[in-house]
């Protein structure tokens, strides 16, 4: 009975080369908290590594073989998120201003000194706790909603999430990313000929070929009842062109029958490169891909050529995506598309010139725009 009332209750890691200050500690909380104990850094970190149950780490800062600050170090750099974003309390045996500055710029969450009475000790490692179990919460919502229940796939909006990160980060150190949009041709042909049970299973299988060839680091969403888009980080075109050959080929050598009659499945494919295309926002390249994809037929094993690609036509640069431009000072991306950005205005400017009479007179500018068409 008493062994699970413990293994029920938040469970601590306390790091202090001190016998004495781990038992003072171990006894202030006893009843409260489940007690882990090292007597080093380094035995603290392995502790940390094997047990997944410790939720708050208090660790003192002056210890033999790894000290508090290489330990909280490790802690905040380590690629695992559950000790990453672990609250972790420095504990000292002195009141000293620095030592409490440098806890903090290394990424503690909190610092007390040895001596600190139960009620204070108590009420702090309670809100670490509380606090460690709602961000875990939020993050089991945010994986929900990041996910599509359907496909089991990450949602549309995830994946233009990651493509905006993915964006941002190539373009602050001179990379590039791909984004491919992949459909299976005459999707509805297929399904009319052999029913929508048959049809959603050809979905199914390709969703599983599909997942099992993207890379870790990439986003794959299914954006359409036969189409999936795909972000490559860090992928030029010409390799986002072989992968899509592969893929092609895979599917075409899959042997996919119906009542014994082999079927035919092609795929068609739109491919865009932030670096190739010039474009500077995650919503033109996904209108990019996805513009090419209707237009392109299924690919053969012949690579496509550069200058197919390039016919595609340009898509309009949407207001949010300009003031985000303007925004990363890159103003001259955005000063093709003035004409089309001021069109999409007009309805608004009307609206405020004639609710707040600021006598702008859109009339007159949107026929000056008609006669800059």
């Amino acid at each position: 009975m008493n062994d699970t009332a413990v293994s029920a209750l938040p469970r601590v890691l306390i790091v202090d080369d001190s016998r004495m200050v781990r038992a003072s500690i171990v006894k202030l909380i006893k009843g409260k908290f489940d007690v882990r104990e090292e007597g080093d850094g380094e035995a603290g970190w392995q502790t940390l590594m094997l047990d997944p149950g410790v939720q708050v780490l208090i660790s003192d800062l002056s210890m033999p073989k790894l000290d508090g600050y290489g330990l909280l170090q490790r802690v905040r750099t380590s690629d695992i998120a559950r000790i990453r974003e672990m609250p972790v309390i420095m504990i000292s045996g002195d009141e000293d201003e620095s030592a409490r500055n440098r806890a903090k710029e290394c990424g503690a969450t909190d610092f007390i000194t040895k001596g600190i009475g139960t009620s204070e000790l108590l009420a702090r490692l309670d809100a670490q706790v509380k606090m460690a179990q709602t961000r875990s919460e939020l993050k089991a919502m945010s994986r929900q909603v990041m996910v599509d229940p359907e496909s089991g796939l990450p949602t549309g909006e995830y994946l233009k999430q990651q493509g905006r990160q993915a964006l941002a980060l190539a373009q602050r150190h001179g990379s590039e990313i791909s984004v491919i949009v992949v459909e299976i041709d005459r999707f509805d042909d297929l399904t009319g000929k052999l029913g929508r049970p048959v049809g959603d299973q050809l979905i199914q299988q390709f969703r599983a070929v599909l997942s099992k060839r993207v890379r870790l680091e990439d986003t794959v969403s299914q954006t359409g009842p036969a189409q999936f888009t795909v972000v490559c980080p860090g992928i030029s075109l010409v390799d986002a062109r072989a992968f899509a050959n592969r893929l092609d080929q895979t599917i075409r050598n899959a042997t996919i029958s119906y009542r014994g009659e082999r079927v035919e499945v092609g795929l068609k494919f739109g491919l865009a490169n932030s670096r190739d295309d010039e474009w500077q926002t995650m919503t033109h390249l996904l209108q990019l891909a996805e513009g090419r994809a209707v237009q392109e037929e299924a690919l053969s094993a012949k690579p496509v050529e550069a200058e197919a690609v390039a016919e595609a036509p340009l898509p309009v640069l949407g207001i949010e995506d300009a003031l985000a431009l303007l925004h990363a000072g890159e103003a001259e991306g955005v000063k093709p598309h003035l004409a089309a950005i001021a069109a999409q205005l007009m309805p608004l400017l009307r609206l405020i010139d004639a609710e707040l009479k600021l006598g702008m007179n859109p009339e007159d500018a949107e026929a000056r725009l008609k006669s800059l068409a």
